[in-house]
């Protein structure tokens, strides 16, 4: 047998033993409930429910062939859907193309920024977005998407895909006098919600009351959703008067395939358009999944490595815009589901999507009689979910500005759109690091008695020097706080008369750039013509290494020391002697 042939064998067997079990289970489950969210977040994005299918398949396939985590659970997502819904309508609109094709269109944009980033190491891609930021984010893009499938759960002819539009399109058939809900429809969406919501909060108490062990309680409950999508199919079709005019998902049968628009009648513009929507769409993409994978990995021990999940994200993007789907990442449910399920193997992810493939094709048909109000219950329920006020009072506790910018962020998401809230978000919160490192905080330090401890002077009782003054630094000295630097420690010195040496504690210096380099030197220019001299202190190597190829010898009027105790004693000599 040919080696790599037998290599392969050996591995196939080792896997069927150890893992193939687990592994299949974790996909039956995921199975169940990917199908119906599938559909729901296609029809939350402005397209035919398929598409949310054909989402789920290659991107698995691919993700698993490049991504690191072994549960997460690859497909769409409810805000990346909303972000793409309000990419795409006006994208297509203005360009004349079908919605469908301006989601491949950003499925592979969003693949790309992916791809460009791991190929440049960005993976501090993710710092971008802030826990104010991205929690104000979540916040705000669940409450919109609740609100938006409101009007599907009701069957209420109102659409947009911004609060103000919805408002708008409101009071415009408000002023027609024509209905603004469909009787059948609300009952429908209004059962579902009530039994979805039920199932939430009390399957998991039911499950174990029926005498289930833990962990099938748990799944049981997880899955018991599954039984809503069923009985609404049930209702259509023996009872088929009852629900007239009720919306359903429509045609779903992969056995014809998919009729999507060829990627060769996207104009260039449509491309250029879409830029900047796609890249904030993988930055979300890639902290969401990331978060997810990094948090699941530290439970079992496992690790995940931040550059080849956006290598995996990128591929399950790119499959998705060449299959027919829409923008991808990882879903917190699916993932607990297949960590939950005992997943061992990325292959769980492969599993999936062959069951899925299966399902769908033998059972299209009946998914399509599915009511769409039964679907936006699913939505609902899920992105309540992810509403959690508990990070704003912390914020109000810890931080007010950061809790202005949570709130700010999450309002913007809610009246005007991602694309605003986010880049508020991100320059606000640059803003706020800007404005702490320009005033950074400063302590004058001395010796706790009988130690070589050094701490404030207003929180403990120390021992300082007459005519020294020794001051520890809390942030690097950076282009934003340079002009500080210089005028803070000059206004100090003025303030102590017979003042004849200045000690910076760089214990808390990290990096020193160009322009902090100039401040100190300018600094020492300024405290000599004061006959004054400035000493340093605790440096560390990388900038200690720094500061020497910079000629420190030839411009520092004081010394160096290695350490705190070590200046504290030659300067309490000089002082002496």
């Amino acid at each position: 047998m040919n080696p790599r042939a037998a290599a392969a064998l050996r591995q196939w067997r080792d896997y069927r033993r150890e893992a193939l079990g687990d592994d299949l289970a974790a996909a039956i489950t995921v199975t169940v409930l990917l199908l119906p969210q599938s559909l729901a977040y296609a029809l939350l994005a402005g397209l035919p429910p398929v598409t949310g299918l054909m989402a789920s398949l290659l991107p698995i396939i691919a993700y698993a062939a490049f991504g690191s985590s072994k549960v997460l659970a690859i497909g769409p997502v409810a805000v990346l859907s909303m972000m793409t819904a309000q990419a795409i309508v006006p994208a297509a609109e203005a360009h004349g193309v079908p919605a469908h094709l301006a989601a491949l269109v950003l499925a592979l944009e969003v693949a790309l920024v992916l791809g460009l980033a791991a190929a440049l190491r960005l993976e501090v891609f993710a710092a971008l977005l802030s826990v104010p930021v991205l929690h104000g984010f979540i916040t705000g893009a669940a409450l919109f998407i609740a609100l938006g499938q409101l009007t599907v759960l009701l069957g209420a002819p109102v659409r947009g895909n911004t609060l103000a539009e919805l408002l708008q399109s409101l009071a415009h058939h408000a002023g027609t006098g024509a209905p603004l809900w469909h009787g059948a429809t609300a009952v429908v969406g209004l059962t579902a919600l009530a039994l979805l919501w039920a199932l939430r909060r009390h399957g998991l108490a039911q499950a174990t009351a029926l005498g289930l062990p833990a962990r099938a309680a748990l799944l049981a409950s997880r899955l018991a959703p599954a039984a809503v999508v069923v009985l609404a199919i049930a209702v259509v079709m023996l009872l088929p008067g009852a629900v007239k005019g009720v919306a359903l998902a429509g045609q779903i049968d992969l056995r014809g395939g998919l009729d999507s628009p060829p990627l060769a009648d996207a104009p260039a513009a449509l491309w250029l358009a879409l830029a900047g929507p796609a890249a904030l769409l993988a930055l979300v993409a890639y902290v969401e999944g990331l978060a997810i994978a990094e948090t699941l990995a530290a439970r079992r021990g496992d690790k995940v490595s931040p550059r080849r999940e956006l290598l995996g994200l990128a591929a399950a993007n790119a499959a998705a815009g060449v299959s027919g789907g829409l923008p991808v990442t990882g879903g917190f449910a699916r993932s607990i589901v297949s960590f939950d399920a005992g997943a061992r193997t990325r292959m769980a992810g492969v599993w999936t999507a062959l069951l899925l493939a299966a399902v769908a094709t033998a059972f299209g048909p009946l998914l399509g009689l599915l009511p769409r109000a039964v679907l936006a219950a699913t939505i609902i329920v899920a992105v309540l979910s992810l509403i959690d006020l508990q990070p704003f009072g912390h914020a109000w506790r810890y931080s007010r500005a950061e809790f202005v910018l949570m709130v700010g962020v999450a309002g913007l998401t809610v009246v005007s759109g991602v694309e605003l809230a986010l880049s508020v978000g991100v320059l606000a919160a640059a803003g706020i690091l800007l404005q702490r490192t320009a005033r950074p905080h400063w302590a004058e330090v001395g010796r706790l008695p009988g130690s070589q401890i050094f701490r404030n002077v207003r929180r403990y009782p120390v021992q300082t020097l007459p005519g020294v003054l020794a001051v520890r630094i809390d942030e690097s000295l950076l282009f934003t706080n340079t002009r500080w630097l210089a005028q803070t420690m000059t206004t100090a010195a003025r303030q102590r008369p017979g003042l004849r040496h200045m000690v910076l504690m760089m214990s808390g210096v990290n990096d020193i750039d160009l322009t902090g380099l100039e401040g100190l030197m300018q600094l020492t220019r300024d405290l000599q013509a004061q006959g004054v001299l400035l000493h340093l202190s605790e440096l560390k190597g990388p900038v200690a290494d720094r500061l020497a190829t910079a000629g420190l010898a030839g411009w520092l009027s004081g010394q160096v020391f290695q350490t705190q105790g070590d200046a504290h004693r030659a300067l309490g000599a000089a002082a002496d002697g």
